[in-house]
């Protein structure tokens, strides 16, 4: 198995359903910005719309910081607009919704169930310079919590600009950070 951290954002052109409209998204849309690619299994199911709601609730904090959030399913963006049009949950997203029927996203970041034509739960955060810089992949029975998505990502951003600082368990922004050396070897 292939390290994923430090990869590149895979290639890919593929149609979205966002705010009202279909657009086409593809890999250079990405280059140059903090990115957020979150992977669920499928529309019209029970634990992809609350997660994908706790993501909405954290979309406007998430774009203060830079970042912008794409959610990822195998299934079309007509089903993406279905879905918007039929949940009062999912009317609450603003963000890119992306159509993957082909599975070259899931592909790409490694999380296809390829007998189930469906992604696992998989959540990566892309830098400017186009490389993957978290990856958290779920069994698609476990949810994930936008609030820690948030920290990891806040954590990010600060080692981005902060070289040589680095962030311990549960760092939190505007909390101390450590700053590796000799000095610190075994006291801590």
């Amino acid at each position: 198995m292939e390290p994923i951290i430090n990869s590149k954002l895979p290639e890919f052109k593929v149609e979205a359903y966002h705010k009202g409209a279909f657009k086409t998204v593809s890999s250079e849309d990405v280059k140059g910005k903090w990115a957020i690619f979150f992977f669920y299994p499928a529309d019209f199911t029970f634990v992809c719309p609350t997660e994908l709601v706790d993501l909405a609730d954290k979309y406007e904090q998430l774009q203060a910081m830079g970042v912008e959030v794409y959610s990822v399913s195998t299934d079309s963006h007509f089903v993406h607009k279905a879905w918007h049009d039929a949940s009062e949950s999912i009317r609450k997203i603003n963000y890119p919704m992306l159509a993957d029927p082909t599975g070259v996203l899931s592909r790409g970041f490694g999380v296809m169930i390829e007998e189930a034509g469906m992604a696992y739960r998989g959540t990566f955060l892309i830098n400017p310079e186009g490389q993957i810089k978290l990856a958290e992949i779920n069994d698609n029975n476990i949810g994930r919590n936008a609030d820690e998505l948030v920290r990891k990502v806040e954590a990010a951003l600060f080692v981005a600009t902060h070289e040589g600082e680095v962030c311990p368990a549960k760092w939190k922004k505007g909390e101390e950070t450590l700053k590796p050396s000799i000095d610190l070897v075994g006291k801590i």
